[in-house]
C-alpha cells in the first residue's frame, strides 16, 4: 500500500491527525495567511510532514517552518532553472515537482533530482498515465506519487510510493476498505 499524502485546500478540511498513515500534508499556499500559518503550526506540533503548492508556496515556505514545496512544473519551459530557483529558496527543504505527463519532461524533471515526482491522473486517459508510472518506476530510483484530478480515477492500480488525496477521497478510500 502506497503512502498518503493529504491535500488540503481550506482551513476547513478535515485532517485526521489520529490517522497514522497520514504522515505529510499538502497545504495550499493560497489559504488565509493566519489560517494557514495554524495549519502548519498544528500539522507540525503533531510530528507530520508539512508542504505547501500553490503560488505562494516558495515565498512562504520559510516563515511558516514548512518542510518543503510541492512545484507545479507542468507548464515549465525551463525545468532545470525553476527547480534550481526553488530550491535556493527552500534551503533543503523537501522538493517535489508535477511533471507532465509524457516521459521527456518526467526525465528533465528526475535529472535535476527532486525528492520525488507527481504525476496528476483522470479518469479519461488514465491508460497513458499508468504506462508512464510503470515505465518510469522501472527506469528511476526517485519516489513517484499520484494526484487523482477526479473521483472516477482509480490510483490503486499505479505503482506509486505515494498517493496525493483531498480529505473527502481520503476517507471515501478509507471507508471502501
Amino acid at each position: 500500500m502506497p503512502n498518503f499524502i493529504l491535500n488540503i485546500r481550506s482551513a476547513e478540511d478535515e485532517l485526521f491527525l489520529s490517522d497514522s498513515f497520514l504522515q505529510c500534508y499538502l497545504l495550499n499556499s493560497e489559504i488565509e495567511q493566519n489560517a494557514l500559518k495554524c495549519l502548519c503550526e498544528k500539522l507540525l506540533n503533531a510530528g507530520k510532514i508539512v508542504l505547501l503548492f500553490g503560488a505562494r508556496a516558495l515565498d512562504l515556505c520559510a516563515p511558516l517552518k514548512a518542510d518543503g514545496v510541492l512545484l507545479d512544473l507542468s507548464a515549465s519551459e525551463n525545468i532545470k532553472r525553476d527547480m534550481a530557483s526553488a530550491r535556493s529558496l527552500i534551503k533543503g527543504g523537501i522538493l517535489g515537482v508535477v511533471s507532465r505527463n509524457r516521459r521527456h519532461e518526467a526525465m528533465i524533471a528526475s535529472e535535476n533530482e527532486p525528492d520525488f515526482i507527481v504525476f496528476k491522473i483522470w479518469k479519461d486517459g488514465s491508460a497513458q498515465t499508468l504506462e508512464l508510472s510503470k515505465w518510469y518506476n522501472e527506469f528511476f530510483l526517485l519516489q513517484q506519487a499520484v494526484m487523482p484530478q477526479d473521483d472516477r480515477a482509480d490510483f490503486e492500480q499505479y505503482p506509486s510510493d505515494m498517493v496525493i488525496l483531498t480529505p473527502q477521497d481520503y476517507k471515501i478510500f478509507v471507508a471502501k476498505k
